[in-house]
C-alpha cells in the first residue's frame, strides 16, 4: 500500500477535484478550500469489471477540470464509489453497480494521476460533509442514512468516520422482521422493504401500475392513495425498526436523514420519530434531522477528502 503524500500549499488556495463516482454517472468538480465549485461535469461511468476504463475516465475528468477552471492541475484529487470500499489498503472490495471485486483502484490511479489522492466510500463521504459542513455539524456522535436504490449508514464516532475496513453502517442488510427478499440473498432485510428502489417495486406490485420512483408514491400517499399509504407506512416502520438497533448499539446523538424520500419533510420525518419515541425504552431518543447537501453530499465529501490530505 502506498501511503498518502501531505502537501502544504503556501500562498495560494489550494484547488480540489472532487469525483462522486456512481453506477450510471459521474458527478465531478474541482473545488477551493472553501468548497466553492470552480468547474464542474457530468457524464456516463464506463464501464469495465477490472477497473482500468474507468481509471482511465478519471483522470481525464481530473485534467478537463483544471482546463475549464483554468486553475491547471489540482493540488489534490478526491474519488468516492459505492460498494464495499477499504479506505486504507485503497481496494474496491465489492462494488455491485460497477461490477468491481478487489480493485486495487487507488493503485490504479496513483499511477495516472501523479497527485495527492484520497479514495473513499460514497455514503461515507457524503456523510463525512453533513458532518463538517452540513446538518450534523458540531455533533460528535451521529449517523447519516441516505434512502436511495439501497441503504447504508455512514458512521461518526468519537467525532471520527467509522469505516471498519469497509465493513461499517450496512444498516440496510438489518433484519427488521417482514418476509421479503433482498439482493444479498437474505429475506428480512431493511433495504427490501424502506429503500426507494423498494417503495416503488412494492407499490407497483400492489397496483399493477409503474412507480417511477418514492417522491411519486409518497405523492400518491399525500393524496389519500391507500396502496401507496400502506407501502410508505412499511418502509417508514422498517426505518423505524433500522434506527432502532443502531442507537442501541452506538446511541448516535443525531441521525441526518436524506436521499429523494425525505425530500417530503415531516411528511416521512414525523412517522419515523413518532415510532421511536414509543419503542425505545432505555435508549437515547437520538435528533433526526432532515439532510441539507442533497446529491452532492459524496461530491463534497471527496473533496474534503481531498483537502485534508493538504494539511500540514
Amino acid at each position: 500500500m502506498k501511503p498518502p503524500v501531505n502537501v502544504t500549499i503556501v500562498g495560494m488556495t489550494p484547488a480540489v477535484a472532487a469525483l462522486d463516482v456512481g453506477g450510471t454517472s459521474i458527478k465531478a468538480a474541482l473545488y477551493d478550500a472553501d468548497l466553492k465549485d470552480l468547474a464542474s461535469l457530468r457524464e456516463p461511468t464506463a464501464r469495465g469489471a477490472d477497473g482500468e476504463a474507468l481509471a482511465d475516465q478519471v483522470a481525464r475528468i481530473v485534467e478537463t477540470l483544471g482546463k475549464q477552471a483554468g486553475t491547471g492541475t489540482p493540488d489534490a484529487v478526491g474519488v468516492v464509489i459505492p460498494g464495499i470500499v477499504d479506505e486504507v489498503e485503497r481496494v474496491a472490495r465489492f462494488s455491485a453497480n460497477l461490477d468491481f471485486r478487489d480493485v486495487p483502484f487507488g493503485e490504479m490511479l496513483d499511477s495516472r494521476l501523479g497527485l495527492p489522492f484520497a479514495f473513499g466510500h460514497d455514503v461515507r463521504a457524503g456523510g463525512l460533509a453533513e458532518f463538517r459542513v452540513g446538518a450534523g455539524k458540531g455533533c460528535t456522535d451521529a449517523a447519516f442514512i441516505p434512502v436511495g436504490t439501497g441503504i447504508a449508514a455512514a458512521l461518526q464516532l468519537d467525532g471520527r468516520l467509522y469505516a471498519a475496513g469497509g465493513q461499517g453502517g450496512e444498516i440496510g442488510h438489518i433484519d427488521v422482521g417482514h418476509r421479503l427478499p433482498c439482493g444479498c440473498g437474505a429475506t428480512g432485510c431493511l433495504e427490501a422493504i424502506s429503500s426507494a428502489s423498494a417503495i416503488a417495486r412494492r407499490y407497483s406490485e400492489h397496483t399493477g401500475r409503474p412507480a417511477e420512483g418514492a417522491e411519486q408514491v409518497v405523492d400518491a400517499a399525500r393524496h389519500g392513495d391507500e396502496a401507496a399509504i400502506s407501502v410508505v407506512n412499511d418502509a417508514l416502520e422498517g426505518l423505524g425498526h433500522g434506527i432502532k438497533t443502531l442507537v442501541t448499539l452506538l446511541a448516535p446523538e443525531v441521525v441526518v436523514l436524506g436521499g429523494g424520500l425525505f425530500t417530503a419533510g415531516d411528511y416521512v420525518l414525523e412517522p419515523v420519530r413518532a415510532w421511536l419515541a414509543a419503542n425505545l425504552q432505555f435508549q437515547r431518543m437520538p435528533e433526526l434531522r432532515i439532510a441539507r447537501l442533497g446529491d452532492e453530499a459524496g461530491r463534497l465529501g471527496a473533496a474534503l477528502l481531498g483537502l485534508d490530505l493538504l494539511k500540514p
